[in-house]
Order: structure tokens, then sequence, then C-alpha cells
């Protein structure tokens, strides 16, 4: 499994793209391959606020329910809509098509306390 390295990580697996003042999080591969086939997704309205650290979500499969976490704090201001109706989205692209949520970043303090993609899969590996 490939672990992009343009992003970072939190020990949760979620995934953070930073891009000029906007994170877009989603959860990675290994998260959505242990989920396996996720079947309804809870997340934020536009305009919510988050906080590094706290849960913005929830994922559900036919497995468990897992809360979402992010490592920024900020505004949503974009939520993937397309996952109400595919959530399925998430385990068959989780790193592009199946992204989550996008923060409008207020504080990048966050960013210090993720994994880099080597770090991450180190976690993995155990």
């Amino acid at each position: 499994m490939s672990v992009p390295n343009d992003r970072q990580y939190l020990s949760t697996h979620e995934w953070h793209k930073v891009e000029g003042g906007v994170c877009t999080i989603g959860i990675t591969q290994f998260a959505a391959d242990e989920l396996t086939d996720i079947t309804y997704v809870s997340l934020p309205k536009i305009g919510a606020k988050v906080s590094a650290g706290q849960a913005f979500g929830e994922v559900e499969s036919v497995k468990a329910t897992s809360e979402l976490f992010t490592g920024v704090s900020g505004e949503v201001t974009a939520v993937n809509e397309k996952l109400s109706e595919s959530p399925e989205l998430i385990n068959d692209d989780p790193f592009e098509k199946g992204w989550m949520i996008k923060v409008k970043v207020s504080e990048l303090s966050g960013c210090g306390k993720m994994l880099t993609a080597e770090q991450y899969e180190a976690q993995l590996k155990g």
C-alpha cells in the first residue's frame, strides 16, 4: 500500500493535504481497508468550526463506526457531497475522490504534531 508523501497523517489514520491555507482531509487506504465496506459518513456542514485533535465526524461500515479527527483548526469550506450518495468512494479512492472535508486553516500549529508519510508507514509496520 502506498502512502502519498504530499500530505501529513494522524496516528488515527486521517490524511491532511494543505494547499494555500486550505486543508483537505480524508482517511487513509489502511483505514478504509480495515473498515471494509463503508456504508455511511457523517460530516460537518459548511461553516462549522473544527479544532485540532477533536472529532469532526464519523464513518460507518459493515464492521464498525469510527470517529474522524482533524489535525488542524479552522472553518469547513467544503464537504464532499458525493459521499452521502456513494460512501464507497472512500474504499475505492480514499486519497482523491474519497476526500471528506476542506478546512480554511486558522491555526497550523497542529500540523507539527502530524506524521510524515514515512513516519505513518513506520507506525503501520509497528
